[in-house]
């Protein structure tokens, strides 16, 4: 399945070119899933068809999907008390009614998360459309499966489950109360529900589509976003500048704006960055309904971009180093740190941070330097002579 992740800064029109694109693609004869995370019916509005918790056709071959996360964390938590019921009936807890249940801090954003993954594992649609939050809500969703998967591992490693059955002989050695099986279990599942969100987001079928109006805010608005989404290993495959005014006379009180429009436009179109330009116009007013849609004119469904490589490049011959090439466009070399953990790579660019793990042969290395050359960072990795095996053995 192809799956687009749509973007871009609060109010720029990120829900209607989701819908837009979603229209489009159901014109090729593409079956076409559109899935918002929206509270608000705007998805509906723009296609004029009330959305919501159940899937709705909202035209030919082409699905309408608002997801209920209050529901979803209601289910989530009958099944969780379900699971622990004889760990609450020791401490004598009372179970919670699905009636008086209301979504915790990241309950919602986890649950658009599995909704997202279920409508891409649906063989039903060969696209799907996600209708992502506004920045920079937008990027902490997409972070977030890789991010619980570091911390679960961290926390419950899973080697230790192999120690399952000698943990109340160990517990009563020790003196301390050791983890339950159901803590594992519960671990293990998350684990790969998670693994499965972060599968598709990583899958080379997945691309990204920036929305914003042109101008001061919206130019960096931009910039900082292809940034985050290439630290994450994501291609921002097109930038839909929309809301775009008609030319008029110079001394038409449009002249600001539009001077403002055009610098933001020249800026978008520098061919260092990784997207594809695309303009939408400025109808006039909100867009509603098939028929403008259409005339918004936004890009189709392309065919699924190349693979977003971090490759290592082999220089030890004529420089004695491996070079790990990590593409960063748009960053800023006063905005770089990294910092060597392990065998990890803490990275942060600007306002974002993320941990990788080294690949294997990087592992044996040190870090021997670093440098940002036209939007790539370029980290040489010297081979310790303690790990690395000496040539000719």
């Amino acid at each position: 399945m192809r799956t687009i992740l749509i973007t871009g800064p609060g109010g720029g029109g990120r829900t209607t070119v989701a819908a837009g694109t979603a229209l489009a693609a159901a014109r090729e004869g593409l079956r076409t899933l559109v899935l918002s995370a929206d509270r608000a019916d705007t998805l509906g509005a723009a296609l004029g068809t009330a959305t919501g918790a159940t899937p709705t056709e909202a035209g030919e071959r082409l699905t309408a999907w608002r997801p209920d996360a209050t529901e979803r964390f209601q289910q989530d938590l009958t099944a969780f008390q379900g699971r622990a019921a004889n760990v609450l009936e020791l401490l004598g807890a009372a179970r919670l009614d699905a009636e008086e249940v209301t979504p915790l801090p990241g309950a919602e954003e986890l649950s658009f998360l599995r909704a997202l993954r279920d409508a891409a594992l649906c063989e039903r649609y060969d696209v799907l459309v996600v209708d992502l939050p506004a920045l920079p809500q937008a990027l902490a969703l997409l972070a977030l499966p890789e991010e619980l998967r570091r911390y679960l591992r961290r926390l419950l490693p899973p080697e230790r489950q192999v120690a399952r059955s000698l943990r109340p002989v160990l517990g009563r050695l020790a003196g301390v109360p050791m983890p339950a099986d159901w803590l594992y279990e519960t671990a293990a599942r998350w684990d790969v529900e998670l693994a499965a969100v972060e599968a598709v987001l990583t899958d080379p079928h997945t691309a990204v589509t920036l929305v914003a109006e042109p101008g001061p805010a919206g130019t960096e608005a931009v910039r900082t976003a292809v940034l985050g989404l290439a630290l994450r290993g994501l291609r921002t495959e097109t930038l839909v500048a929309n809301r775009v005014l008609p030319e008029a006379a110079a001394d038409s009180w449009l002249s600001g704006p539009l001077a403002q429009q055009r610098k933001a436009l020249d800026d978008w179109a520098d061919p260092h960055l990784p997207y594809a330009l695309h303009t939408a116009a400025h109808l006039g007013r909100d867009p509603h309904g098939a028929d403008d849609l259409a005339a918004l004119a936004v890009p189709g469904v392309n065919p699924a971009p190349a693979p977003v490589e971090w490759p290592v490049a082999d220089r030890l011959a004529d420089d004695g180093v491996l070079v790990w090439h990590i593409p960063l466009p748009g960053a800023i070399r006063d905005e770089l740190d990294l910092v060597r953990r392990g065998d990890e790579l803490v990275i942060t660019a600007g306002p974002f941070r993320r941990i990788v793990s080294l690949p294997s042969a990087l592992r044996r290395c040190t870090v021997a330097g670093a440098g940002l050359l036209e939007g790539e960072l370029r980290v040489r990795f010297a081979p310790d002579p303690a790990l690395w095996p000496a040539r000719g053995r």
